[in-house]
Formats: C-alpha cells, sequence, structure tokens
C-alpha cells in the first residue's frame, strides 16, 4: 500500500516536467496560491449533510445525506490529481467501507456525461452541476480568470464541461456522514495536489 499524498507529488513533478514552460509556471503559480488557504466557509462536523439528490451516470436521483457514507468531492474526470485519488481510495478504503456497511461517493459539477464512468470505479459517481451542493458546504471557489487560458488549452472549456456559467470548482474534500445524515468528519484541500489520507477517512468511519 503507497502513500497517496507521496503518488500525488510525484505526479505533480512529472506533470511540471511534461508540459511547456510557459504553463508549468502557469500551475505552479495557480497552485502556490492554494497552499496555506483554509476554507474558513465549510461546513463543520455536527452540521447537517444539506438534504440533496443529484444525478447519477444513467440519470438516476441519489440523497447524498443518506449515510453512513463517505462523501469525496473532486475537481472532474478531467484533473489527474483527482483520478489517482479516486482510484487510491477504490483500492484502499472502498473494501473496508463494506465491511463497515459504509458507502463510497465521488461529487463533481461535471455533467453526468462527462463524468468518471461507471465502468471505471466502483462506487456511485453524481454531478453536482452548478456546484448546488458544494456551495452549500462552503467548499467551492471561483479560478483565476488568468489561468483560464491555461486550463483550456490543457483540457478544454471547463464551463462547458460543467454545464456551467461560472468557472467555479470545489475544492478537493472528504465528508463523513452518520447515518442521521449528520457531518461528523471534513477534511478540505484548497492545495488540489493534496488529498485526504486513507487511513484518516476509515478512521473517521470507524468513529461513528
Amino acid at each position: 500500500m503507497g502513500d497517496l499524498n507521496t503518488d500525488l507529488a510525484e505526479l505533480r513533478a512529472n506533470v511540471a516536467s511534461h508540459v511547456p514552460a510557459e504553463i508549468a509556471e502557469v500551475l505552479k503559480a495557480d497552485r502556490e496560491g492554494f497552499v496555506g488557504v483554509i476554507a474558513e466557509t465549510a461546513a463543520k462536523p455536527g452540521t447537517a449533510m444539506p438534504e440533496l439528490t443529484l444525478p447519477d451516470a444513467s440519470g438516476g436521483r441519489v440523497p447524498v445525506a443518506d449515510g453512513p457514507a463517505v462523501v469525496v468531492f473532486y475537481r472532474g474526470a478531467w484533473c489527474p490529481y483527482c483520478n489517482l485519488a479516486l482510484r487510491t481510495y477504490q483500492q484502499e478504503v472502498l473494501p473496508e467501507l463494506e465491511n463497515l456497511g459504509a458507502k463510497l461517493i465521488a461529487v463533481s459539477p461535471q455533467l453526468p456525461d462527462d463524468s468518471l464512468s461507471t465502468k471505471d470505479l466502483e462506487f456511485t459517481v453524481l454531478s453536482d452541476v452548478g456546484n448546488e451542493l458544494g456551495r452549500a458546504l462552503g467548499i467551492t471557489f471561483r479560478l483565476d480568470p488568468a489561468t483560464k487560458p491555461t486550463f483550456d488549452t490543457l483540457i478544454g472549456d471547463v464551463e462547458k464541461i460543467n454545464g456551467a456559467e461560472e468557472w467555479e470548482l470545489p475544492y478537493p474534500t472528504v465528508l463523513v456522514v452518520d447515518g442521521e445524515g449528520v457531518i461528523r468528519f471534513i477534511d478540505v484541500h484548497p492545495d488540489y495536489t493534496t488529498r485526504t489520507d486513507p487511513a484518516d477517512i476509515l478512521a473517521a468511519v470507524k468513529a461513528l
């Protein structure tokens, strides 16, 4: 079992070495703008998970407050750090959750057709189009317009991918929701190249 954040750091170095220097500089400056940021607006443990239902890849509606559950917010399928984290959670967290009677749910603002396909992941992937849930939890932010051309070059038009009029994303965040729909654990990562450690997620679930 590897260390997720070590793997993410290696990915960050790999990305930097494989893109043009001017793009690497924009990505580095963008990331460093988030390092040390604290999401003061984020929901606190002990508060209720918003009772919203979100669409899955097949168009069905899934209630996010229906715990016990681990809810993972990610930026989108275009984000390599998100893909690495989600696959690590599938390998290291999902089997334990099944033993603990909890679900794993991933949420991003991407449209259902553009989200990670169910053939790649063995847990529920939901679309928070318009960031309704992310905003309710206080974990979204607007991207710097100066970085938009760089992201458009790398991944395409984020607004189109998300079906949104605004360039807004959630901070990568993990929440643990108990059987009463109450948030018992929340870990927000403004630096999108770091993520919640699988061991911390499992400890929070076991503490329910």
